[in-house]
């Protein structure tokens, strides 16, 4: 018989506890800022998160500069305030970014960037980079038939969220809010970021955008979810 792993409960405690504090903060309290050792740990927590095959598809953006925030204001109807009448989280976040989601130029099975990925950051020897160009090779045009410049950088952003829902969790975990934004323009995101960033927009592509910092008030609402029955079925 195998033998069941005793967590210490006040663990599961605060892991639920930071799950209920968590929510999507629409104005942040702009004099209270996130330390650096602390936002560290959450930017840790994005770069250690799992991703498909271990291929890291995206890049996170921070943008601090107001001047530079002030660019997506018009077009991002999710940051800007627009529905509770503030400067939204783009003028009120102690931190605000992009996650960005690799194209099909870099994540297409057996492209450069690939055998550059395989060997220099996962450090594998030739004969498993010839087994991983197999396997997700097979991935791409059978598993999953993610084949299109728009399914591959798809595909990307869902390793994004991945990402992003482990720097919330940290932050959670730390008593740091977060939202997820997707209340953007995507083609508008897309020309800035190539006109104003300096980002190669045939290699990366907008995901979500995020904001960080501490809740200017207490959620109005309770939160609500469905039912542990209706959320899970076990068989």
């Amino acid at each position: 018989m195998n033998a069941i792993t005793q967590i210490n409960p006040g663990i599961r405690q605060q892991i639920l506890d930071a799950f209920n504090f968590r929510h999507a903060t629409k104005i942040f309290d702009p004099d209270r800022k996130i330390s650096d050792e602390d936002f560290n740990v959450i930017l840790e927590a994005a770069r250690l998160s799992p991703t498909s095959f271990g291929h890291e598809p995206f890049r996170i953006l921070m943008i601090q500069s107001p001047e530079k925030r002030e660019l997506f204001r018009e077009f991002s109807w999710g940051a800007n305030g627009m529905m509770n009448g503030s400067s939204g989280q783009l003028g009120t976040a102690s931190h605000f970014g992009i996650i960005l989601a690799a194209t099909d130029e870099l994540m297409r099975a057996g492209s450069d960037y690939l055998q550059d990925h395989y060997a220099r950051v996962k450090q594998l020897p030739d004969e498993v980079i010839e087994i991983f160009n197999g396997a997700y090779g097979k991935f791409q045009a059978e598993d999953h038939k993610i084949t299109s410049g728009r399914e591959i950088t798809d595909w990307s952003g869902k390793q994004a969220y991945i990402v992003l829902a482990n720097m919330m969790t940290a932050g959670a975990l730390m008593g740091i809010d977060s939202c997820p934004i997707e209340g953007f323009d995507m083609a508008r995101t897309t020309q800035v970021l190539a006109e104003d960033f300096g980002i190669d927009t045939a290699k990366w592509k907008p995901a979500v955008m995020f904001a960080f910092g501490h809740r200017a008030k207490d959620p109005e609402f309770l939160k609500t979810r469905r039912t542990m029955q209706d959320t899970v079925s076990w068989f």
